[in-house]
């Protein structure tokens, strides 16, 4: 039995449509269903539909032997065990520096950033020799330079009507970030045959999806 880890919400919403391309149809719709565990259309194939944050855990302890997660997550997670084989092209977006308008250059240092992705962030600020406060939010991060918790903020971007709608431009793009499909680095050599069988099947209908949007 192989298992595949996804990450619910827009990414689940995305990946339910290509794992069918691939032959992979999930037996109960993941937006519908409070079943976690998913059989699907292949009998030596379920899906595991997880917290966003859990899916690299999950993969790179083998309770997983590949998994769907953002570009985003895997910037934050710190281990080691997964390879990082394909960029779905879904769920694309942008990791920016956010402020308003007002606050200067963007070569000013700020002392306060507001994100969720502490590690990433840091890692950006670091990059170009600044330490600034890191406030941690996990929401709302776009009311936090008006608050006065922050001088800027480091969040996801889509469409930026958000920013806007709260008086914030983006500053700077620190990464564009999209789906990716993990492997556990242990299954990819225990069970090589299925796993890059699996990873072909997905591969394959990405670039069949990826073709259909052009």
């Amino acid at each position: 039995m192989l298992t595949i880890a996804l990450s619910k919400g827009r990414i689940c919403g995305e990946a339910v449509p290509l794992l069918a391309r691939a032959g992979i149809a999930l037996d109960e719709d993941p937006a519908l269903s409070r079943r976690l565990s998913i059989a699907t259309s292949l009998e030596d194939v379920r899906v595991l539909v997880l917290r966003a944050q859990d899916v690299p855990t999950f993969v790179e302890h083998g309770a997983a032997d590949v998994g769907i997660a953002g570009k985003d997550v895997l910037l934050e997670h710190p281990g080691g065990g997964l390879y990082e084989p394909l960029d779905l092209g879904i769920s694309r977006c942008r990791l920016v520096l956010a402020a308003c308008p007002d606050t200067g250059p963007p070569a000013r240092a700020p002392s306060k950033v507001a994100t969720k992705y502490v590690k990433t962030t840091r890692r950006f600020f670091a990059g170009k020799g600044r330490q600034p406060e890191i406030v941690r939010l996990y929401g709302s991060m776009e009311i936090a330079p008006a608050a006065g918790l922050a001088d800027c903020i480091v969040d996801l971007v889509d469409t930026g009507a958000t920013l806007a709608a709260n008086g914030l431009v983006v500053r700077e793009e620190i990464a564009a970030i999209s789906a990716r499909l993990i492997v556990n680095k242990a299954a990819m050599k225990l069970s090589h045959r299925q796993v890059s069988s699996l990873v072909e099947r997905i591969a394959r209908a990405a670039t069949d999806g990826a073709g259909e949007g052009t």
